[in-house]
């Protein structure tokens, strides 16, 4: 099991290097990652050398284009939820730019975590709809309160690969359950999907035996594509659509 694991993670980089295109940019390299955007275009970064080590920013895209569709980050309340989810990947908001400086030691993992801040912000203020009297973050945390489901915050692992992964709960184990990892997505696509699919397979080995993750998906809306539950099934990512969030209570409360 672990040489298939470490097999798979082996394949996802060498993708992830494979699908990366580099443009010279005056002093900026412009990086375009395999990652894809709400709008299905592919997440750009930028980098640039900088008092012996590099400057990370997305130049300001992410806050920009939520900013341009209607969703205003102006209120304290999300304000508060952006500046959680940038603290937790170690990038820092400036000006309206995602930014991170980082050693050349640490630029793989820096970038990795700039990315991945790109993604979940993108995903969290994502109110294309009509709907929003509250951010879908935030009626999980109440749906696990109201079931007693204890958990911890914002939990970072780092994997086989060096990596490290931000996970939104984590579930202590209990005398009937092992450890359980919680991720949240608010708009399931596929590059989300394969995005926590890495994330689990990277750090599964350095978890306690028998610890699960569960992916609560947003079907409210729209139905989850079946791709996206098709991916986080074959890798035992245990996909729970909110529609149907009440069948696990019991396995995440217990």
């Amino acid at each position: 099991m672990t040489g298939d694991l470490q097999g798979m993670v082996d394949t996802y980089i060498h993708w992830l290097k494979s699908k990366i295109h580099l443009r010279q940019l005056d002093d900026w390299m412009e990086i375009t990652t395999p990652f894809l955007d709400r709008h299905n275009d592919h997440l750009q970064i930028y980098a640039k050398r900088y008092d012996g080590g590099y400057i990370l920013t997305d130049a300001g895209y992410i806050i920009q284009d939520l900013e341009l569709c209607g969703c205003s980050l102006a209120s304290p309340k999300r304000k508060r939820l952006l500046h959680t989810i940038l603290n937790g990947f170690g990038v820092k908001l400036v000006g309206s730019a995602l930014e991170v400086r980082t050693s050349e030691s640490s630029f793989a993992r820096n970038k990795h975590n700039l990315i991945q801040a790109m993604l979940s912000v993108n995903d969290l203020f994502n109110l294309a709809t009509p709907y929003s009297t509250g951010l879908f973050f935030e009626d999980v945390i109440s749906w696990l309160d109201m079931n007693e489901i204890r958990y911890t915050r914002d939990a970072k692992f780092r994997g086989e690969s060096g990596i490290d992964h931000l996970f939104e709960f984590t579930i202590p184990r209990s005398r009937r359950y092992p450890e359980r990892l919680v991720k949240t997505v608010n708009t399931p696509d596929r590059s989300r999907a394969e995005s926590i699919v890495f994330s689990w397979i990277d750090i599964r080995d350095v978890r306690p035996e028998h610890s699960k993750v569960y992916v609560i998906l947003n079907d409210r809306e729209a139905p989850v594509p079946e791709r996206v539950v098709d991916i986080l099934t074959t890798y035992d990512a245990n996909p729970i659509l909110w529609s149907n969030r009440e069948a696990t209570v019991a396995e995440l409360a217990g």
